[in-house]
């Protein structure tokens, strides 16, 4: 099983002719769930991989990687992160979930909040949801806007292609200063949604999971749909590209996150530093004063 392979077909980099309608959200790439077992193997190899090479992008501080997560509820973002990231030195990696902006976000631009959550040189950020979440949610609902101080004559039609364009331009400038942007779309069916809803009401330990927001939200399934679709088409580029990644079966969509943030790791090309001469020497003096101790 090619994963690395089979990624490719899920990664966006050109927007112009996307559409999710392209894309099924309980594709497995033909494979069927009797390879669950080899699946988990191959999940574990990659986390071991991601593992290794996280090592080594905090040994050479160099570089930094930002991870960015956004689907509709229940899509497994918190499952994707805790599985796919589970071998990781959690010293070197941090998770931000965004919620609703405070009064104090409220009075800054709408990239300000995540800016400070960006990842230093040799660190992961994971973002569950993120900036995006202003061409989304406040898209679908548009009254958020009134909450968002912005001075009437700036909020006109043009508004989400002006918001495309700055994050656009914000992923230019992470990226030419060494903070690679890896984006995740994970495609959930409004059937499967629904399924995994009823199995929260249905299952007492799982009862926490679920809110009414929930059911409301998803009478705008085709609003969201047609936002996401809009935000990837605008906002996919070589340098940060989107994954629409299926996401009805929880084994496969983790396989190709985790392969994806290996690639991506990879593409550094990541290197432990060389020490020079005298850090050499200093080395060996020490290893003798050790050995005649």
């Amino acid at each position: 099983m090619n994963i690395g392979k089979m990624l490719k077909r899920f990664r966006v980099e050109h927007g112009k002719r996307f559409s999710l309608k392209d894309y099924d959200p309980s594709d497995t790439h033909g494979i069927g769930s009797e390879v669950k077992p080899q699946a988990k193997e191959l999940l574990a190899d990659g986390v071991k991989e991601m593992s290794r090479l996280q090592d080594i992008l905090a040994a050479q501080d160099r570089w930094g990687l930002l991870l960015i997560f956004q689907a509709m509820d229940a899509a497994g973002k918190d499952g994707t992160i805790k599985h796919v990231m589970s071998g990781v030195n959690p010293q070197g990696v941090y998770v931000w979930s965004f919620k609703a902006p405070s009064a104090e976000e409220l009075h800054h631009g709408f990239l300000w909040r995540t800016m400070k959550c960006m990842p230093e040189r040799g660190q992961i950020a994971i973002f569950n949801r993120s900036y995006y979440e202003e061409v989304l949610v406040v898209r679908v609902h548009p009254q958020i806007l009134e909450s968002q101080k912005l001075p009437k004559r700036l909020v006109t039609k043009r508004i989400w292609q002006e918001r495309f364009e700055d994050i656009n331009h914000f992923e230019r400038y992470l990226t030419r200063n060494g903070i690679a942007v890896v984006k995740f779309f994970l495609h959930l069916s409004r059937k499967e949604q629904k399924r995994r809803f009823m199995e929260r009401l249905d299952t007492p330990d799982k009862n926490w999971k679920f809110s009414a927001a929930d059911v409301k939200e998803r009478e705008c399934w085709d609003a969201y749909q047609e936002a996401y679709e809009d935000m990837i088409r605008h906002t996919a580029s070589e340098h940060a590209p989107w994954y629409v990644v299926p996401a009805d079966n929880k084994w496969f969509t983790r396989l190709l996150v985790a392969q994806a943030v290996v690639d991506a790791l990879k593409a550094m090309s990541l290197k432990y530093p060389k020490l020079s001469g005298a850090e050499q020497a200093a080395l060996t003096q020490a290893r003798q004063q050790l050995e005649n101790e």
